[in-house]
């Protein structure tokens, strides 16, 4: 007999597996490049977007609500929509966190080549690479109890440097830096509007690992909620912060740690860059979890061969899901060829939030008898109102999304639905 996953994330464990994802290295470049676009407006604009990206993460809550297995929005749409629409929305969700682990770890090298130049190239980059990817791989492989204990320490160790950057750094603000407010325009403000729509993106991980939850009906809806809080607090904060200390943010590639130099000296500096290792170390603990999670999903609603499916008889961990998701990042993060897998992660994005949103709407008026799901444990307020307004952001995304990022994005698609056939083809044959 198949052994099962084991049930043992509580609601601050999802918590903090959605704030690791959305809190990445990114946190630490965003408020130069916010500040470009509307100057001393961003840090309404980060409570706004931090407002809307709520609507979302509100129907991720209540279709949470329903559902107890492993695979978040593969899961909703997969019930909502089909085998065909839940499994191109599955795969997506698995190919951009591959894409994004690759990514991440190949960031985190050139950070660490800041101090250690020879980590950037060759044989050290490649051995870096290699141990990263198996030691998270191998800590999954323990167990998940082991993976959110990483997980929650590299929360815990990337949210002190920011607290100490936030709480010291608002004692050395300048008023007027953010008081005084430029004139923008609808270009300006719609460009500042993507760039904090994605800033946000990430807490849709937090479903992910619900078969491992204790109660995932419950903590679920708590924990993505939560996530948003969280992080809008933050980020805006931490954008307060940059842009309150530094005369003209928007000209500094490295605006938090230029602010942290200037009321703490080269150790503030210090601080910050340290701080970003360990953020984007987390971030990568986090993708191996999730990204493993939804391989494992997709086998075992039968849409991917079973092998991949395989739980660890011992550790009760999706082991081959784990490994083989490991393998395929460590590949493309060794290939150097990121750019373009990586414009996959938009049009992702898009599926996961439209899907769960229009989810939401039709799981509502499914009959248990058509759809084999649970009633909403946690109901949206305002009846369509949050869907459709969730939609609507999905839709500031598309109009947002590059050509390259279509293109690459639909390229993942059709990829998807050739693996879909030949999965369904192959398992008819396998039935005569």
């Amino acid at each position: 007999m198949q052994p099962s996953l084991r049930r043992a994330l509580g609601r601050w464990d999802l918590t903090a597996l959605g704030v690791n994802q959305v809190i990445g290295g990114a946190i630490f470049v965003w408020p130069a490049l916010v500040a470009a676009q509307i100057g001393a407006w961003s840090p309404i604009g980060f409570v706004a977007i931090g407002l809307l990206s709520l609507s979302v993460a509100l129907c991720f809550a209540e279709v949470g609500s329903r559902f107890e297995g492993t695979g978040g929005p593969y899961l909703y749409t997969r019930a909502a929509f089909g085998d065909f629409v839940g499994f191109e929305v599955g795969w997506m969700q698995w190919f951009s966190r591959a894409t994004s682990q690759a990514s991440i770890m190949s960031a985190t090298a050139v950070a660490l080549g800041y101090y250690w130049p020879v980590m950037t190239t060759g044989w050290p980059r490649i051995t870096f690479l290699a141990g990263l990817t198996g030691t998270f791989a191998a800590i999954n492989v323990r167990g998940i109890r082991q993976s959110a204990w990483v997980v929650n320490g590299f929360t815990i160790a990337k949210l002190v440097p920011l607290a100490l950057f936030i709480g010291i750094g608002l004692m050395f603000i300048q008023p007027a830096r953010l008081t005084t407010l430029p004139p923008i325009n609808v270009g300006q403000a719609g460009t500042a509007a993507l760039l904090l729509i994605f800033i946000y993106g990430g807490y849709e991980v937090v479903p992910v690992p619900g078969g491992e939850a204790i109660d995932p009906r419950r903590d679920v809806p708590f924990a993505i909620v939560a996530t948003v809080l969280i992080a809008m607090a933050i980020m805006t904060l931490a954008q307060i912060v940059a842009q309150g200390v530094l005369p003209d943010v928007a000209a500094h590639s490295t605006p938090m740690a230029d602010a942290a130099a200037a009321f703490l000296g080269a150790g503030g500096a210090l601080l910050i860059g340290v701080g970003s290792v360990i953020s984007m170390s987390g971030n990568n603990a986090g993708q191996v979890l999730n990204g493993s999670r939804m391989l494992y999903a997709l086998a075992e609603q039968g849409q991917l061969p079973s092998a991949l499916g395989r739980v660890h008889p011992r550790f009760q961990t999706p082991v081959n899901a784990i490994l083989w998701t490991s393998a395929i990042a460590l590949i493309l993060a060794l290939s150097g060829s990121l750019t373009a897998v990586a414009s996959v992660s938009a049009l992702a994005r898009l599926l996961m939030y439209a899907g769960t949103a229009a989810a939401t709407l039709r799981l509502r008026s499914a009959t248990q008898a058509s759809i084999d799901v649970k009633p909403a444990g946690f109901v949206t307020p305002l009846g369509a109102v949050v869907p459709v307004v969730a939609i609507v952001v999905c839709a500031g995304i598309a109009a947002g999304a590059t050509r390259d990022q279509l293109l690459w994005g639909c390229a993942a698609l059709a990829a998807g639905a050739v693996l879909f056939l030949t999965t369904r083809s192959a398992d008819s044959l396998a039935l005569r």
